[in-house]
């Protein structure tokens, strides 16, 4: 079964749970926000790459407007609800609407099937913390729920769009969370790498070769899904 719904391309991967500020400036984007907020009703995200728009997308519900304009521009809060896939787009307004259908992860993942990787994931974030490379709260965690705690690690500043589009895409709970706590070791690592670079810049003004290779290695976390 089916369902229509206004529809919203993005340079960027919105996650169940995440969430994301917009400046909404465009005039048919103006006209879609009113209406999502006259009738509570969330819209669909997807992420356009430049080239081409991806077929599965994640539900933003408005939270808050932060500043309305008076030339109709806003600034609003969303947060990421459930994942889509598209399967027809419609052009009968001024902004596109989709026939979309809803789908979640194909197993059901509790704590004590994952406690170990649990127990790791634990322990990155809060050496990530630790280390400044985080501004959050262990708190803002929730390792009592694998499948948001697998969306919320996704969404961790570092992660890149075609990072988050794969975790948006994986329907296995227990999958994707070993892959985010994988991928977590990444993303120390490039954070490491960055900012050993920075000391050495700062010192002398050169970088050794070897850095530099390492920390283009670390730029994108290996496909292997």
């Amino acid at each position: 079964m089916t369902t229509k719904i206004p529809l919203f391309p993005l340079g960027l991967v919105l996650l169940p749970k995440m969430l994301l500020p917009l400046h909404i400036f465009e005039e048919r984007y103006k006209l879609m926000m009113s209406e999502c907020l006259a009738d509570d009703y969330p819209f669909g995200i997807v992420w356009f790459d430049g080239q081409s728009m991806h077929a599965t997308g994640c539900m933003a519900r408005i939270t808050s407007v932060i500043k309305q304009y008076e030339d109709g521009r806003m600034d609003i809060l969303t947060r990421g609800e459930q994942r889509f896939l598209v399967q027809e787009l419609i052009e009968d307004k001024s902004y596109t609407e989709a026939q979309v259908v809803f789908f979640d992860d194909a197993d059901k993942t509790s704590s004590e099937d994952v406690k170990e990787i649990l127990q790791t994931a634990y322990r990155m974030i809060q050496q990530l913390i630790d280390e400044e490379y985080l501004s959050e709260s262990i708190d803002q965690f929730d390792f009592s729920d694998p499948r948001n705690l697998s969306f919320a690690i996704a969404a961790i500043d570092g992660f890149n769009h075609s990072e988050r589009q794969r975790f948006l895409e994986n329907t296995s709970g227990a999958d994707r969370l070993q892959k985010c706590v994988a991928a977590l070791a990444h993303l120390m690592e490039r954070y490491e790498l960055n900012r050993e670079i920075n000391r050495i810049i700062g010192g002398n003004g050169q970088s050794p070769k070897i850095l530099i290779e390492k920390l283009k290695a670390a730029k994108d976390i290996p496909d292997n899904h």
